[in-house]
């Protein structure tokens, strides 16, 4: 118990330390000069002048302990405090703070805690804002939860109280500055030559494709990965929430959403963006993630010329995402019958791929569907290939593997028209 007092005791007192000297630094800076001066000369100068507040408070300090207070105290400045050390780490891909001096992240598809903390509560809120701020966006208590983004394109939600009863809360999800390849995927196991193929196709032939799955499972991964395939001469436009994808093409043109202002006014919704951007002469709209009444839309774009099209959805299933998909439609505030919207559907999309976050962390595609029209009310849909699980390794490890169904797709005579070569054989159900 002495033991914990004492190193409690010693980590208040650096926080202490490092406030003072942080609050004299900044006391000491031309704020509105930082932005003109170049990054590594500014990390250099404040170094020395952290340098010289340690002496001026005369706190006796090692070499290691000297140099790791000046890191933080630049951390402080410039960058997001004690969560800048995991920005730095490819292999993490969320950090949680659930409250000031609770922290987890997900490393390698493992959720962990770590032994970082904030001063407090307005600590936490002025990172939370410097983020915010830079985007246009605000947090405050008339607009207590905000979506963000980080100059990598990470995507940040933070919400405060009232509405977070513990205190703020940020959720950052990292995306790596080099956007992953479908080689990448294949190397992890997340599908196989047969399937990266298929969808290669796909995506050239100007399939409509909707991509399902649940939080976290690398949906808007591999929608990035995807565009990948779109040729370089076709004019794309983008509509997101808060920007994350990354595509490579030339010739794309990126919008985003605006919230609304503090008048409440103002705001632009992902469905006047779909509107709006079929007025841009667009050859493909890729949609993040549809979520509302925006899907209607997006569906008359795909029936009427606008083919090619890619979207995302959070479904547990194909069946379910097409389910969800009319549930949205609904959402535009028209009343359509039933029928007239499952129609929509079915000739608007004809590829859905579900998108699977195991126990082991790992993430794999566990179905390629093909929508083939309607029976009746239904709309018919068949799997192509699937993921089948067969059991779990003596490590944790997920054990299964990719197999075909056996059915040939229609859209193979898409790829026979514009000389993509497929052999037929890859669609032979595997026998076992």
């Amino acid at each position: 118990m002495a033991l914990q007092d004492s190193k409690t005791s010693k980590l208040d007192m650096y926080q202490n330390l490092k406030t003072r000297i942080h609050r004299r630094l900044i006391e000491r800076l031309d704020l509105a000069n930082i932005d003109t001066i170049d990054k590594s000369i500014l990390t250099s100068e404040i170094g020395r002048a952290v340098a010289a507040l340690i002496e001026e408070e005369g706190i006796p300090l090692n070499q290691v302990e000297r140099d790791s207070l000046i890191v933080d105290i630049q951390h402080e400045t410039f960058g997001l405090g004690p969560l800048e050390p995991f920005l730095a780490d490819p292999d993490i891909s969320d950090i949680l703070v659930n409250r000031y001096n609770q922290v987890f992240i997900e490393k390698l598809g493992k959720l962990h805690p770590v032994d970082v903390h904030f001063r407090d509560d307005n600590h936490l809120l002025q990172i939370i804002d410097r983020i915010v701020s830079k985007v246009g966006r605000r947090i405050d208590e008339s607009s207590p939860y905000v979506d963000a983004r980080l100059p990598d394109g990470s995507r940040v939600n933070a919400i405060i109280p009232p509405l977070a009863l513990d205190g703020p809360v940020l959720s950052i999800r990292r995306f790596g500055v080099e956007p992953l390849k479908i080689s990448d995927i294949l190397n992890f196991g997340s599908l196989n030559k047969n399937m990266a193929a298929i969808l290669e196709g796909c995506v050239k032939t100007r399939c409509n494709i909707l991509i399902s799955g649940g939080t976290g499972t690398g949906k808007t991964t591999l929608l990035n990965i995807l565009s990948e395939f779109i040729p370089h001469g076709e004019r794309i436009i983008t509509i997101e929430d808060s920007a994350e994808l990354m595509l490579k093409q030339d010739h794309v043109v990126r919008l985003e959403t605006r919230p609304p202002n503090i008048e409440g006014k103002g705001d632009i919704t992902q469905r006047d963006l779909v509107r709006n951007a079929l007025r841009m002469r667009p050859d493909r709209i890729i949609v993040g993630e549809v979520r509302g009444g925006e899907a209607l839309d997006m569906l008359q774009a795909m029936n009427t010329g606008h083919d090619g099209s890619l979207s995302t959805i959070h479904s547990n299933s194909s069946r379910d995402a097409l389910a969800r998909l009319g549930t949205m439609v609904l959402m535009s505030g028209l009343e359509l019958p039933e029928r007239a919207i499952r129609e929509q559907i079915a000739s608007a999309i004809q590829l859905v791929i579900q998108v699977v976050r195991f126990s082991d962390g790992s993430r794999k595609i566990a179905s390629i569907s093909e929508i083939t029209g309607m029976e009746g009310d239904t709309i018919v849909m068949q799997d192509i290939f699937v993921y089948k699980r067969k059991g779990v390794a003596s490590d944790g490890t997920i054990l299964g593997d990719f197999s075909a169904t056996g059915v040939r797709p229609r859209f193979m005579d898409k790829f026979k028209v514009s000389g993509i070569d497929v052999s037929g054989h890859i669609f032979e159900a595997t026998n076992e």
